[in-house]
């Protein structure tokens, strides 16, 4: 038969019309519309898209893991046979043996009371005849294939005495016990550091080659997206937009969410700078009568360039800074050593760093939540450093931070208003009105709506959280403000709003940021120098253009390489 007649080969996994609804206190609740998607044995297919598209519940629902209140429809075809169809006990075979999931957070997936090598034997014996001994061996081998130093030492390990990276990689382990078919990847590498993160997708697509496997990677990430995906689908509130090669859709995108999504991501290796030019932000319109979606890219001016602060002046200076904490074993952990830094007013200075370089020690010591052992933390002339509680807290109000996790750093149990009122009295504003008034100008001024004072943080999306963290800071008028990791937990397009609205609220009230992240693509664009930390230490320092240009260290470099689209991903 000739080459051109012969059939394409049948999918692996194959959706089709897949209808997800869940149960809601004002009635259903569709969560996945019409969904078809089919992945090839040996391919890596990208499910992309924002929190709440669809992506985690069409991941689950292939492994039947939601939850009973769940109404499905469609099919959803592994290897010819449909899942929704199977009884319990062809589901529990299928679990773990040919299809097996990663999800994002492994320390709230691994079970904390039993070692990992527990956890890895119990997958084993699950599927396979093997004895305690042989599952302990292979288990070894598995840690070993995920590159886990002295495998056999670390098999009685708890979750809690690993690293991020480590949980991730022992997590993979388990997932490849019985070398699966399918592997499903949920947001795998959200929380991890740039380096840790290129070493998990580099294990995964070693580990889909050598076994031949089929890698679904649902990400919101398109940096990782553009390395690693054979193909991409696109989702927009439970419907798949689009769906092309890999390269065909970032070469030629065809949906307009798909071109906004492209347009806010900072990766790809696109030399973005705050003081050139904003990032576009999705705008989205539903016709009443259609109920037809629209999308459309909007784009703030950027201001003209207000001129650089002079050399001489600083806002902060900070000298010789030493923090330092004992272990329970009775060491001692330099966290931040030596570290020297001038800030300008006016300047944002970007610190970037792996977990566990000190850079959050850094920042709780610069708002004295931690005391520093020893050096300088002069603000505004002043050494905040050697103030006691009641000679600093006239200088409070001057710094203030913008926490990673807004839902985490909000009282669950005050309303905005508050929560924003608090902070206006414990710093001396005794008038309510004016109180009332500062906190009504702040939330409109960060965008949220006129009705968000009444209400609670659990009512808030992710980034209207940020936003109220962000008002929280700004309330007292500070000059300066550390932003720590404030856009890490946010999807792309909803991070290109809050980076935008940081640009604008740096040019209104004139404030001076420090920006502390470990994705070096944001620093990139928003930072007008960076710092780089390294084990207590700032390596280097230097100009944005000179960070990513003319990196003079090697763990600055290692860095860069990293991140995804600093280089071509190898050919297969």
């Amino acid at each position: 038969m000739a080459p051109e007649l012969l059939a394409p080969p049948a999918p692996l996994l194959d959706i089709r019309g897949l209808d997800i609804q869940f149960r809601g206190a004002h009635g259903p609740i569709q969560a996945v519309r019409g969904l078809d998607l089919q992945i090839q044995r040996g391919e890596t297919l990208a499910l992309v898209g924002e929190s709440g598209c669809g992506k985690s519940t069409t991941a689950l629902s292939i492994l039947r893991l939601l939850a009973p209140g769940a109404t499905l429809r469609g099919n959803i075809l592994f290897d010819g046979r449909d899942i929704l169809a199977m009884a319990p006990a062809a589901l529990r075979a299928l679990r773990g043996r040919d299809i097996a999931m990663v999800f994002q957070e492994p320390m709230t997936s691994l079970n904390p009371v039993h070692s990992i090598g527990a956890q890895i034997v119990e997958t084993l014996r699950q599927h396979e005849p093997l004895s305690a001994a042989a599952a302990r061996r292979r288990a070894v081998e598995l840690l070993d294939l995920v590159r886990i130093p002295e495998p056999q030492r670390r098999l009685g390990d708890f979750p809690h005495h690993l690293s991020g990276g480590q949980r991730q990689r022992v997590m993979i382990a388990m997932a490849m016990a019985c070398r699966p078919r399918l592997l499903v990847a949920d947001e795998p590498t959200t929380a991890l550091d740039v380096t840790v993160q290129a070493q998990i997708l580099e294990l995964l697509d070693g580990l889909r080659r050598e076994f031949d496997m089929a890698l679904l990677l649902i990400t919101h990430d398109l940096g990782l997206v553009a390395q690693w995906a054979d193909r991409v689908a696109v989702m927009y509130g439970g419907e798949k937009v689009e769906e092309a090669a890999t390269a065909q859709l970032f070469a030629a995108p065809g949906h307009a969410y798909t071109r906004g999504l492209l347009g806010a991501s900072l990766h790809g290796g696109r030399e973005l700078h705050y003081t050139a030019e904003r990032l576009p932000e999705i705008r989205v319109a539903t016709d009443a009568a259609t109920r037809e979606r629209r999308f459309t890219l909007h784009r703030p001016v950027a201001p003209a360039r207000r001129a650089a602060p002079a050399a001489n002046t600083a806002l902060l200076s900070v000298q010789e800074l030493r923090t330092s904490y004992a272990t329970r074993a009775g060491g001692v952990v330099h966290a931040v050593d030596g570290v020297s830094f001038d800030i300008a007013p006016g300047e944002t200075l970007g610190l970037v760093g792996e977990s566990g370089c000190g850079k959050s020690t850094l920042s709780r010591t610069l708002l004295r939540l931690l005391d520093p052992d020893s050096g300088r933390i002069v603000l505004d002339g002043t050494d905040i450093a050697a103030l006691d509680a009641r000679a600093l807290k006239p200088w409070r109000p001057r710094i203030q931070m913008v926490f990673q996790d807004p839902y985490a750093s909000l009282n669950p149990r005050r309303s905005v208003f508050d929560i924003l009122d608090s902070v206006l009295r414990v710093h001396g504003v005794a008038q309510r009105e004016e109180r009332r008034q500062r906190i009504a100008a702040m939330l409109e001024r960060v965008g949220l709506p006129a009705d968000a004072a009444a209400r609670y943080p659990n009512e808030f999306s992710g980034g209207q959280r940020q936003r109220i963290g962000i008002a929280r800071a700004l309330i007292v008028r500070p000059a300066l403000v550390v932003l720590d990791e404030p856009v890490s937990a946010l999807d792309v397009s909803v991070q290109a709003q809050i980076l935008n609205l940081l640009v604008e609220l740096k040019e209104d009230f004139g404030l001076s940021y420090l920006f502390i992240s470990h994705d070096l693509s944001v620093v990139r664009y928003f930072a007008d120098r960076v710092l780089v930390m390294h084990q207590g230490r700032i390596v280097e320092s230097g100009s944005h253009e000179d960070i990513w240009q003319r990196p003079q260290h090697a763990y600055t470099r290692s860095l860069i390489a990293a991140v995804p689209g600093a280089q071509q991903r190898r050919a297969a």
